[in-house]
């Protein structure tokens, strides 16, 4: 974060400084270097902000952050014996920090935002796009999946005057989230990944979720960017509702960047030919796992063309030598006991299910027929289409061939009945899934964990890799 004084907050938030000693050295009052939301790891020279949530209220934790060398307190009340910046809501006061901080950037340097949404794989393209954009010039991206109205001021507020570039997700719940994000970090490139049944349970319709994600690219100006997804019918109509240039990506379809010749070799991490308009093809060989991972490095390699670059050889060979950055999404390890334990528990929806178990069938075929374990958990946020949902991924897994399934968790039960008694079972929860597991593994064996994030079904996957039970 640019260094930034109290009497900037203030005028930033429209907030009202209270108990902020006055010094003729520093008239504007204490300068802050960063922002913390947690007073365990507050730094010296920060801003703490006070956010109250579903069981901790921040401004409980504000005497503590201050006695760990925060210089200001951002909270809806004043703090006793703590410099406060008094604000009516603080998560929209935080934003309107960050919106303040980039202006300023913006204005002194040549930095450019580049943001993405999507039903699924927002987490996996800012990743690869982070790495090839840090080759390029000093870049910023989310930690995890940072894509709501904390999670992107706080990664907005990470830059300082070297960043060029700025990777941000941007998530929704419901419609206006996406245009209150783009007011706060107004995108120069935005990217439109697919529409999928995720967050139909709030939305109602696929098409109420496309209008949602439309919010990103009607915030583009004239200059801007749009990245669009050829192959989603849904996404190409976005098209009419931007002022940007348009640049697509798709596989299988007419597009600026394409793949062809599709590949999945060992391990399931994909290879394929890039082609970018006219200027010809290269080959790429990812080091990720499944067949997501090639609309991920379109979107990518589009948003690189969308910045002039148009030599596929070297966006190629970029793309081959990014690596998997975020926990709990394709990630695949193996234990002690020579179990490979595919970790993809970090969300969950029916296409990206869908897509997991076509992954472990990949994995396990790979190396010659090994016996497939999948551990799913609930697919949440689908409202009236939740139980069709569940029972069409039971359906899939039977049609897969997966040797075991266990269901976790009442809502799971869908799995259950859709792919039938044979291999499949309902576990109450994920200890009993990992006691089912410990009991029936063997070396050469290949496990998926995947859900829905409140599931937690994450602890299976790091119990697994960490338990010598789970023997050869």
């Amino acid at each position: 974060m640019i260094p930034t004084s109290a009497q900037q907050l203030a005028e930033a938030t429209g907030g009202r400084l209270v108990g902020v000693a006055t010094d003729p050295a520093a008239p504007d009052g204490p300068v802050v270097a960063g922002v913390s939301l947690d007073s365990r790891t507050v730094g010296p020279g920060e801003l703490f902000v006070a956010v109250k949530g579903e069981r901790h209220d921040g401004y409980d934790h504000a005497p503590a952050a201050h006695a760990r060398g925060a210089v200001l307190v951002l909270a809806d009340r004043p703090v006793p014996q703590a410099p406060t910046l008094v604000v009516a809501d603080p998560v929209r006061a935080l934003g309107r920090i960050a919106a303040s901080v980039l202006a300023r950037l913006r204005a002194a340097g040549a930095l450019q935002v580049v943001a993405i949404t999507g039903s699924v794989g927002k987490t996996g393209t800012k990743d690869l796009l982070g790495q090839l954009l840090g080759e390029r010039a000093p870049t910023v991206a989310p930690y995890g999946s940072y894509n709501n109205d904390i999670g992107l001021p706080t990664t907005v507020l990470r830059c300082d005057e070297r960043t060029r570039y700025l990777v941000l997700e941007m998530g929704t719940r419901a419609p206006g989230d996406i245009r209150r994000l783009t007011a706060i970090a107004p995108p120069d490139i935005g990217v439109e990944l697919g529409v999928g049944s995720a967050h139909v349970g709030e939305f109602g319709t696929r098409e109420a979720i496309a209008r949602a994600k439309a919010e990103l690219v009607e915030a583009l100006s004239p200059q801007g960017v749009a990245v669009l997804n050829a192959a989603d019918p849904l996404v190409a109509a976005m098209a009419t509702r931007t002022p940007a240039r348009v640049v697509t990506f798709g596989r299988d379809v007419p597009a600026d960047v394409r793949a062809t010749d599709v590949e999945l070799g060992p391990m399931a991490r994909p290879a394929f030919r890039l082609h970018v308009g006219d200027a010809g093809s290269a080959a790429v060989r990812l080091a990720l796992h499944g067949e997501p991972a090639v609309e991920h490095a379109l979107a990518a390699a589009a948003v690189l063309c969308a910045l002039g670059e148009h030599d596929p050889e070297p966006i190629a060979a970029a793309l081959s030598r990014a690596t998997a950055r975020s926990a709990s999404r394709m990630a695949v390890a193996t234990t002690p006991g020579g179990v490979v334990v595919i970790d993809d528990a970090y969300n969950a929806s029916p296409e990206s299910v869908a897509a997991a178990l076509r992954s472990l069938v990949a994995i396990a075929g790979a190396g010659g027929p090994a016996r497939t374990f999948a551990v799913l958990g609930e697919m949440r946020e689908l409202g009236a289409q939740s139980a069709a949902a569940h029972h069409r991924i039971g359906e899939l897994a039977a049609e897969l061939g997966i040797s075991r399934v266990l269901a976790v968790g009442d809502g799971a039960g869908g799995i259950v009945a859709g792919a039938g008694p044979s291999g499949c079972d309902a576990v109450a929860d994920p200890h009993a899934a990992l006691e089912v597991l410990r009991a029936e593994l063997r070396a050469g064996d290949v496990v998926l964990v995947k859900a829905s994030r409140a599931v937690g079904l994450e602890r299976v996957a790091a119990a697994l890799l960490a338990d010598e039970r789970v023997t050869a």
